[in-house]
């Protein structure tokens, strides 16, 4: 676990693996999108590999890589035993609070029709 806390800690590693949810690319695909030399993409990937986030496959004279979400999975299981976040809390009052104030406007709304219609 701590390969893939140390491999995601790096905000292009997680980009790289952004990029690899739409499916498997080359390094050369990769390392097209970021303003940072070939060789440093080709460090990253190794990272991410040897951290076991990516694998690799030999196609031809091509090395494309591709997404493997198992070891984020146990990252993410052993996060969740700390509970749900505070902020998760806060969002769920608030999705509460605004379907509340919601019904409130409608019921209201509609009150004041019954009104003017029989005034």
């Amino acid at each position: 676990m701590d390969e893939v806390a140390g491999a995601i800690a790096d905000p292009v590693r997680r980009e790289i693996l952004v990029m690899l949810r739409e499916g498997r690319m080359s390094a050369g695909q990769i390392a097209g999108r970021f303003q940072i030399s070939r060789p440093a993409v080709s460090r990253h990937l190794r990272v991410l590999r040897e951290g076991g986030l990516v694998h690799d496959e030999l196609v031809g004279r091509r090395r494309l890589y591709e997404l493997d979400p198992a070891r984020l999975h146990e990252l993410a299981e052993w996060l969740g035993q700390f509970g749900r976040p505070a902020w998760e809390q806060r969002l769920d009052a608030l999705e509460t609070e605004v379907y509340r104030t919601r019904r409130e406007h409608r019921t209201s709304g509609a009150a004041e029709e019954v009104k003017e219609d029989t005034a």
